[in-house]
């Protein structure tokens, strides 16, 4: 049974950028003796409090971590907005394993998260390729990667559609400053419609940790400067970040669950089948009525996504 009144401890980890240190906070459910840990990782704006819902439903077999990643939450802003890429988010969720030191380690990753999941379980492939392509984008880990015994990715693949990029990155600049809670709450939904039908108080719920109290305004909780990394992404290093994704994918060895949104821009049912044809070991659900991303609230998306990592 999932005790509702259960919450999250917080802590640091302090990571490396060629900028210099910077501290990453995480939010930690469970036992934390125990060595099996779940790492559930958010979207490009999100928080590690997306998935509260999900944390409170696994606690008592996992010990789950959800880290705000750089940039976001109460994680440090870096110095270098150049920096605020996959490689380094790559490297931080490194140094935050090895302090976590799992004797088994499974991962949800959602949009942004996923791709971070997934360059982590290629990660002797994912450095190579990166490093070669642009040498200075971040820190990369080295050896022959992490082994997860578990997978989630939750409306995303190796194959992102700019379309949806390119919506995505209309607003990640734009400030956000808010006189009342309920006026953030309305701008985040109004941003928002692709998750689907969601409660007045879910709403709340996912607005919580975005729009923190800042001196009698609400104002968004991450670094603006997020959209200078996305603006400078070129279509040709966009070509080149899917070829070496795939490249990742392949050499996953582990169980695959792919969440999709049935009506998401950004992971379409064409790459999902491509995904499904290329790993043996991965399988696919489609949430109705939802686009990107799912956001793993509602029974009907946490139980499944539960059984697969507890299966």
């Amino acid at each position: 049974m999932v005790d509702a009144t259960q919450q999250p401890r917080l802590d640091f980890v302090t990571c490396a950028s060629p900028a210099g240190l910077h501290r990453m906070a995480y939010w930690e459910w469970g036992d934390p003796a125990n060595d099996r840990v779940l790492l559930c990782v958010h979207g490009l704006t999100r928080s590690g409090r997306d998935f509260d819902v999900l944390a409170r439903r696994l606690a008592g077999q996992y010990r789950v971590v959800c880290p705000d990643v750089v940039g976001r939450g109460r994680s440090d802003w870096l110095v270098n907005p150049a920096f605020y890429t996959v490689p380094q988010y790559v490297s931080d969720m490194v140094t935050l394993i090895a302090r976590l030191q799992p004797g088994r380690l499974a991962w949800v990753g959602t949009s942004m998260g996923g791709l971070i999941g997934l360059a982590l379980s290629g990660a002797s492939v994912f450095a190579t390729a990166m490093q070669a392509m642009r040498p200075h984008a971040g820190m990369l880990p080295p050896g022959q990667g992490i082994q997860l015994d578990k997978l989630v990715l939750n409306d995303v693949g190796p194959r992102l559609e700019t379309g949806a990029l390119s919506r995505i990155g209309q607003y990640v600049g734009e400030p956000g400053e808010f006189a009342t809670f309920e006026e953030a709450v309305a701008t985040m939904r109004a941003n928002s419609e692709t998750f689907g039908p969601h409660t007045d108080a879910q709403w709340a719920d996912l607005a919580q940790y975005l729009y923190p109290e800042n001196g009698g305004k609400w104002v968004k909780h991450y670094d603006l400067a997020l959209a200078q990394a996305l603006a400078a992404q070129t279509p040709d290093e966009l070509a080149a970040g899917e070829q070496i994704l795939w490249r990742s994918y392949d050499a996953t060895p582990c169980p695959v669950l792919i969440v999709r949104g049935e009506k998401s821009d950004l992971l379409t049912r064409t790459t999902v089948d491509e995904m499904l044809k290329r790993n043996p070991r991965a399988q696919a659900m489609e949430v109705p009525g939802v686009g990107h991303a799912p956001t793993l609230i509602a029974d009907a998306q946490v139980e499944p996504v539960a059984a697969f990592l507890l299966g």
